[in-house]
């Protein structure tokens, strides 16, 4: 208990930083879809270019961050070398990234179809390199479990990008498109900075023995990572492909991307999650907790109530939270539900995914992560041509799906975890009939009248929770009045 306790705490303050500060990243959200228009297909330029940065981004990391994790706290480790070893390897992939992106910039912008505004892709590959850079000093801080000063650099990176954005879509008036990308510069490239006195203080030794064994490692984690973010941003980069009109086809897609980021609570809360439980996990695989399986199936278990008790709240409070984007973009907010489903499933395909990096039979993920991206794939480009953006969001439920329940079957076989199904079965019961009344509830109905309605709903999923799982006698400062 007390174990999950630290893992609760960390939780909470990695939060501050990903889910809080996501939060208020949505300020973004209605202020580019306020400011530009749906039909002018701006948005979905954004949409489309940011999908093809958290590929690359993964591409470049290599792995690294979980093999990082692995190795620097393995007993005979010397963590100055894997962070100094790491660093090096990651930082030089960003910079051959880099050159060649320079160097064919000309077909490449021919080939998304920005010939003629080349300078999008120039200002995100120089993103996508400082962000690469910074992943493994953010990897380090979690290590030495500075989770403080982790969360203040995110932070400061969101509260810049939210005031400069401000600043010139508002108060100047700007609504050019470049500028979204500009301004990510400029504030990735000043959080950055905030690392160089770190860096200068570390001893540097480069290791080529441990680098082999480490990229021995972490190149099924870099086709799982492949195959995961393929999983999120693959139907963003097929559909200009596939759907039949090209210039429609960035109007859809502006539309999807923008009511995809009203589901992004749930990548939220699983990003969070797994800051905190990725150094947790195996730093309780190092100390051989005898009870370490019964530790992951409870955090398995508040995991799904947490996520499923969020996903009522944005369904239930959608009337208000459809306001985060402009009017023109409404038409795709069905998607919304089918998304935040999608997103529960791979958080919990991340919580499984654990049996095979303990065993360090990485090579599994990579299998499982492509039968579910194959799936994805599959279903996007069979049905966008009729079906538009909704055949991306029921691609993802089906492709996160498939590698959940493979995973599940396989890690039980192979590495067996007494999870509670019982209980996350009753839990994901209840939240899908509270979810039906939800949507049968009619339009016609006063929307003050749906709001109390759907807030009822949510409290008794809430009593539900603290009755069987957290009674409040076990709450910290208000407990004592609750107990005998």
């Amino acid at each position: 208990m007390a174990n999950l306790k630290s893992l609760a705490k960390d939780t909470a303050i990695y939060g501050l930083s990903s889910i809080v500060g996501r939060f208020l990243n949505y300020l973004l959200v209605p202020l580019y879809t306020h400011c530009i228009s749906a039909a002018d297909g701006g948005y979905g330029v954004v949409t489309q270019l940011y999908a093809y940065t958290a590929l690359f981004m993964v591409i470049l990391t290599f792995g690294m961050e979980t093999t990082f994790f692995r190795f620097i706290n393995k007993e005979d480790s010397q963590p100055h070398t894997v962070f100094t070893t790491t660093m090096a390897t990651v930082s030089t992939l960003a910079v051959v990234f880099l050159a060649l992106v320079l160097s064919f910039i000309h077909p490449l912008s021919s080939l998304l179809g920005h010939e003629h505004n080349h300078n999008y892709i120039i200002i995100m590959a120089f993103v996508v390199v400082l962000d690469v850079i910074q992943s493994i000093p953010f990897c380090y801080l979690r290590f030495q479990g500075r989770a403080v000063r982790f969360a203040s650099l995110k932070l400061l990176f969101i509260f810049l990008n939210i005031g400069l954005n401000l600043y010139y879509f508002l108060y100047l008036g700007h609504s050019e498109v470049i500028y979204v990308f500009l301004l990510n510069l400029t504030c990735t490239a000043l959080i950055t900075l905030c690392f160089i006195p770190d860096l200068l203080r570390i001893r540097w030794q480069f290791d080529f023995s441990l680098l082999r064994k480490m990229l021995s490692y972490s190149w099924p984690i870099l086709i799982l990572g492949i195959m995961g973010i393929l999983n999120q941003t693959a139907d963003k980069m097929i559909f200009p492909f596939i759907y039949p009109d090209k210039e429609e086809a960035i109007r859809q897609l502006g539309i999807y991307g923008a009511c995809v980021k009203i589901a992004m609570i749930m990548a939220m809360i699983t990003q969070a999650f797994r800051f905190a439980y990725e150094p947790f996990v195996f730093a309780q695989c190092r100390e051989k907790d005898k009870d370490r399986n019964h530790t992951y199936a409870l955090g398995m278990k508040y995991f799904v109530i947490f996520t499923l008790l969020a996903f009522l709240c944005v369904v239930g409070y959608m009337p208000l939270l459809r306001h985060l984007i402009g009017m023109d973009y409404w038409e795709g907010l069905r998607v919304v539900p089918i998304v935040m489903a999608a997103e529960i499933m791979m958080g919990i395909y991340f919580n499984l995914s654990f049996w095979y990096k303990l065993i360090d039979k990485t090579i599994y993920g990579a299998w499982l992560s492509f039968a579910g991206c194959v799936v994805l794939c599959l279903v996007n480009v069979l049905f966008i041509p009729r079906f538009s953006y909704m055949a991306c969001a029921w691609g993802g439920f089906a492709g996160y799906g498939t590698a959940m329940v493979l995973s599940y079957i396989v890690g039980q076989r192979i590495n067996p975890i007494p999870y509670p199904l019982r209980s996350i079965g009753t839990y994901v019961a209840i939240a899908v009939l509270f979810y039906l009344v939800m949507q049968l509830q009619p339009d016609t109905w006063p929307v003050i009248l749906r709001l109390g309605i759907n807030t009822l709903i949510i409290l008794a999923f809430v009593g539900h929770i603290v009755y069987h799982d957290f009674p409040l006698s076990s709450l910290p400062v208000v407990g004592k009045y609750f107990r005998k």
